[in-house]
């Protein structure tokens, strides 16, 4: 799949106040692109499915 094909979401948790102020999240079924929503264009990571739930899990617990 080429990134061009990624269709990237925003959290609902995103705040309304500061709409660029959140990271953007497209899954496919073997990697998690992360990008920040201000710089769309960016540096962009992927991490597999599980270390995404890891970090979810670690995140939530915070």
């Amino acid at each position: 799949m080429s990134t061009a094909d990624l269709h990237w979401y925003k959290s609902s948790y995103s705040s309304s106040n500061e709409p660029g102020d959140c990271l953007e999240v497209a899954p496919t079924p073997t990697t998690i692109h992360i990008r920040d929503s201000k710089n769309t264009e960016g540096p962009r990571l992927a991490v597999a499915p599980t270390t995404w739930t890891a970090f979810v899990t670690y995140a939530a617990d915070r």
